[in-house]
């Protein structure tokens, strides 16, 4: 068997090699992060949704700066889900340009991300 701790390669419940992703979104309310969240746990293509807020985003918008508040949703994800999840966040979203930021997870506990892998496949 592979060693979990490997960066970014530790095993799924069936031996194969995948890595694991940390995936952001921001969108403008609780309840539309709370949607966004249950629908990817529910589809199997996160195993984990938190959402942090408010946080204040500042951004140039159509030549404008603008700031507002936002609510961030943190998914955990196979890599092999992220396509999926990439493309649920871009249907679901009522954003024109929804921020969908992927980040490797390099090292994690081997129990979790069995877990997570588990939980999306």
């Amino acid at each position: 068997m592979a060693d979990p701790t490997a960066p970014n390669n530790p095993p799924d419940p069936t031996g194969r090699q995948t890595g694991f992703l940390t995936v952001m979104t921001t969108t403008d309310s609780e309840t539309k992060a709370r949607k966004l969240a249950r629908g990817a746990i529910e589809g199997r293509l996160a195993a984990c949704a938190q959402i942090s807020a408010p946080v204040t985003s500042v951004y140039r918008w159509d030549d404008a700066v603008e700031a507002s508040q936002e609510w961030q949703v943190l998914f955990k994800t196979a890599e092999a889900r992220y396509d999926a999840l990439a493309a649920y966040l871009l249907d679901a979203h009522d954003y024109d340009t929804p921020e969908i930021i992927a980040t490797p997870i390099t090292r994690g506990a081997a129990g979790y991300l069995s877990w997570v892998a588990e939980e999306t496949s």
